[in-house]
């Protein structure tokens, strides 16, 4: 992706996640344990979706590419930490949401995640071949 699409990107990503967090505080409805627990979920997931993209560095892409195989960072212990916080988000904000029918979108989103993570898997390994492979072995999800 070419520098000028990663920074419209991201802002536009900021954009929508401040969107989303003053909505969160501003959600009518009862501070309860479960909006108090979904907030940290969602302002963890966020911080470590922040953290994965700034290591990811000029790698990220849109579509499944293999430009630099990173493996340093949080890349040390998970594979795909986007979409494992990207979970992580999501949970926390259906649990501040508090609308159950929004579990259904969580198990959507599991599942379109998991493509999406085997698809650059099959990317990656055959741009770098026994080096990803052992990365692989070596991380989570």
């Amino acid at each position: 992706m070419q520098s000028r699409q990663i920074y419209v990107f991201t802002g536009l990503q900021l954009v929508a996640m401040s969107i989303v967090l003053w909505v969160l505080f501003r959600w009518r409805g009862p501070w309860n344990a479960q909006r108090y627990i979904g907030t940290i979920l969602f302002v963890l997931g966020i911080a470590f979706i922040a953290i994965a993209r700034c290591q990811l560095g000029k790698s990220f892409s849109i579509r499944a590419e293999a430009h630099h195989l990173v493996t340093t960072g949080i890349y040390s212990k998970i594979r795909n930490p986007i979409y494992v916080f990207g979970i992580v988000m999501m949970t926390g904000l259906i649990l501040v949401i508090q609308k159950p029918v929004l579990w259904l979108l969580l198990v959507a989103m599991l599942i379109g995640q998991t493509i999406r993570a085997r698809r650059e898997a099959r990317v990656l390994e055959s741009a770098f071949g026994d080096e990803y492979r052992e990365y692989r072995r070596k991380t989570w999800f």
